[in-house]
């Protein structure tokens, strides 16, 4: 969830100089406001754990470009749900004004269903009781913004 996080925060870094909306800058705050100190959360129980926590450079040598976290192999072989491509991301940054607003909030739906879909996992297998609350804040929150964003997408 760690790398899935710094995407979305990532997407929502660019919404401040590229979104032609103040809706959309507003919402993408919001995503980073709340994903930043969930990031530090989960990042301090790996520690306390004597786990490693992922860094940017360590997914450097990973396929994708933006910070090297595109379709991230996790665990099992596959992909995690909701990443970006290295082509999706490059495509956002390259947008502006509404072209740029419509692209985040169609990427932005599709990851936070993905986040969803991980947290869920975690709420029925997890077995670290505080990992569990988080990850079921994490359903109630970014379902609530998925609903935002298609109501802005119209």
């Amino acid at each position: 969830m760690i790398p899935h996080h710094r995407q979305a925060v990532a997407m929502a870094d660019l919404a401040a100089t590229r979104a032609g909306s103040a809706e959309v800058k507003t919402l993408a705050a919001t995503i980073k406001k709340a994903q930043d100190p969930e990031i530090t959360t989960m990042s301090g129980w790996l520690t306390s754990w004597g786990e490693k926590v992922p860094q940017d450079h360590d997914m450097t040598d990973m396929p994708g470009g933006t910070h090297g976290m595109e379709g991230m192999d996790h665990g099992g072989g596959k992909a995690m749900p909701g990443m970006m491509s290295a082509q999706e991301m490059e495509t956002m940054k390259n947008a502006t004004g509404k072209a740029f607003d419509t692209q985040f909030l169609k990427l932005m739906v599709k990851h936070h269903q993905g986040a969803v879909a991980m947290a869920g996992t975690e709420r029925k297998q997890g077995a670290y009781g505080p990992a569990k609350t988080l990850a079921g804040d994490i359903i109630t929150a970014q379902n609530a913004e998925i609903a935002r964003m298609r109501k802005l997408l119209g």
